[in-house]
């Protein structure tokens, strides 16, 4: 299916209240109207995430994000003019009409604007802002192609738009603007010295709570089911007969047993 026809078919399914994956520079999203609460729900029970847990909705021009939110503080607005589309969430005051399921019933909500063709298409061409979180389930990897949607969700997800491998493969960087300063909720694609080269000072320790004001913020998340074991005595044979792989700065001497070995 061509690019052209494959959005026309994703927008049918976002007007009527389906779920579409797809494609941005960061990871793929798992997206619905922000603006259908019954299809927002959807989301939340195909990637089994806890509803304490909010969104972010994706716009695809700058005065969309007036439809969501209260005002623009000034640098936000500066970062959004620098930094936009690309791999940046601003967390801002959000307007009553912004369903609470997508704010986990918080008073802001996380916007962004992605840099991707057809996560761009998508949005303008359904004609309203898309909730979406990554497209995996809840606490594992995000997906970085097509095929990671698959395995990960399979037929509960109504169309898949196959963008390619995502180009920078991490989470968006999240910031806040609801104190004094900017505050760093998710360290991300975008670095916070590019963001403090436009604003000045952000804050950076990154808050803990009990109810997450932003995505990313629980302490297991994004998580590989993979156990780590750090060994600095690690030798060629020391996990013989083992599905085992080894990450190391050096190297290792001599023939060993790792099935692979990366040096860092």
């Amino acid at each position: 299916m061509k690019d052209i026809e494959a959005i026309h078919e994703a927008v049918k399914v976002i007007k009527r209240g389906g779920l579409v994956a797809f494609p941005t520079e960061t990871v793929y999203g798992l997206g619905a109207d922000a603006f259908q609460p019954l299809a927002v729900a959807r989301i939340f029970e195909v990637k089994r995430r806890p509803h304490f847990d909010p969104l972010i909705v994706h716009v695809a021009r700058h005065e969309d994000v007036e439809k969501l939110v209260v005002n623009v503080p000034s640098e936000a607005r500066t970062l959004a003019n620098r930094f936009w589309p690309g791999p940046l969430t601003l967390v801002l005051q959000k307007k009553e009409r912004v369903p609470d399921i997508v704010t986990a019933g918080l008073p802001t909500v996380a916007v962004r604007m992605p840099n991707h063709p057809l996560a761009l298409d998508l949005i303008r061409e359904s004609g309203s802002p898309i909730a979406a979180p990554s497209a995996n389930l809840f606490g594992y990897l995000s997906p970085t192609t097509a095929q990671h949607v698959r395995e990960q969700l399979g037929d509960e997800v109504d169309l898949v738009l196959d963008g390619g491998p995502c180009q920078i493969g991490v989470e968006s960087t999240i910031l806040s603007f609801l104190e004094e300063k900017p505050r760093l909720l998710r360290p991300g694609g975008l670095s916070l010295e590019e963001i403090k080269s436009v604003i000045g000072p952000v804050e950076v320790s990154v808050l803990r709570e009990s109810r997450p004001v932003s995505p990313g913020m629980l302490p297991k998340h994004y998580a590989p089911r993979t156990p780590l074991v750090v060994d600095p005595q690690a030798r060629g044979d020391s996990y013989r007969n083992k599905r085992v792989g080894l990450l190391s700065f050096r190297g290792l001497k001599g023939s060993s047993s790792f099935q692979h070995e990366e040096v860092l």
